[in-house]
């Protein structure tokens, strides 16, 4: 079961011919891992999940869950479908997997309280001992769970609502409840979460700030004066101005081409921005060969 800690939304890696290179895909999870994330995440959005198939999904499925670090890998579905979402939730959940983060199905902008609560409350029935991480992001599902709605799945399934990815950024400083874990979306609110309650951060970004966001993590922790917490925003910002999926695979194709291959529509940063986003980690003394999981 997910614990406060530094995970990633890990990036998923292809073939030239478009297939999910799983072998690859784990490697990279495992090395983040290695480089001190406490678990990552396989198809959250950063991982393209919304674009592969459920087929190739439940072929990596089969083969974390035989994996050491087993206990350190958790789920996304990136699924519209609930048929969908349910087939590979119960799946997984044959393998010994229960922690999913699931968002809202995307497309429909029009989604209500009601018809999203009706969403996670079948979900449920059909898999009774599910745990949901649920996942606000506006920007993608279309819909912003509020205050008041997360507070009513929480009491309606208080085992198995358990926590909450924010990426929305309009939860983690205001919603306050028993046993409830919160996870900013980004580097950048992550000490001033922590001193709020929250529990760390899910994240496509520490993939490759790995060691400096878990510094900060257990600086916290141990009451130790924050030394790194300042570049960490500082990198993180970088990665913001592009797009972060081409971002981080333009910058992880430093050191390994497969990451060059994408699912269209994505495609890489072109060549200015590309020598623009090294330039600017470069000024902040943040290089490839220093951060980078490989």
């Amino acid at each position: 079961m997910i614990k406060k800690g530094i995970y990633s939304a890990s990036l998923s890696v292809f073939n030239n011919d478009h297939s999910l290179n799983i072998k690859a895909t784990i490697n990279h999870a495992v090395a983040s891992i290695n480089y001190g994330l406490h678990g990552v995440f396989f198809f959250g959005s950063t991982g393209q999940s919304q674009l592969i198939s459920l087929n190739e999904k439940k072929e990596l499925i089969n083969k974390i869950a035989s994996h050491k670090l087993k206990k350190k890998f958790f789920l996304g579905t990136g699924l519209n479908s609930l048929n969908e979402n349910v087939e590979m939730i119960k799946y997984s959940m044959e393998f010994g997997f229960e922690d999913f983060l699931i968002m809202p199905p995307a497309y429909y902008t029009n989604n209500t309280d009601e018809g999203v609560f009706n969403f996670y409350s079948i979900i449920i029935k059909k898999a009774p001992k599910i745990k949901i991480i649920l996942y606000n992001f506006e920007k993608l599902s279309g819909y912003q769970f509020s205050v008041n709605a997360v507070t009513k799945l929480v009491k309606a399934f208080p085992k198995n609502i358990i926590g909450c990815k924010d990426s929305s950024y309009n939860l983690y400083e205001n919603l306050k409840l028993d046993n409830f874990l919160i996870f900013p979306g980004t580097e950048t609110k992550l000490l001033a979460g922590l001193k709020i309650g929250c529990a760390g951060t899910i994240s496509a970004v520490t993939q490759v700030t790995h060691s400096l966001a878990r510094k900060v993590f257990d600086d916290f922790n141990n009451k130790k004066n924050q030394t790194g917490n300042e570049k960490l925003i500082l990198v993180r910002e970088v990665f913001d101005k592009y797009n972060l999926i081409s971002a981080l695979h333009s910058y992880m194709a430093l050191k390994d081409k497969n990451f060059e291959n994408l699912l269209p529509p994505l495609i890489l940063l072109d060549a200015k921005e590309k020598k623009d986003l090294i330039n600017k980690l470069s000024n902040l003394n943040f290089t490839i060969d220093k951060n980078i999981a490989a």
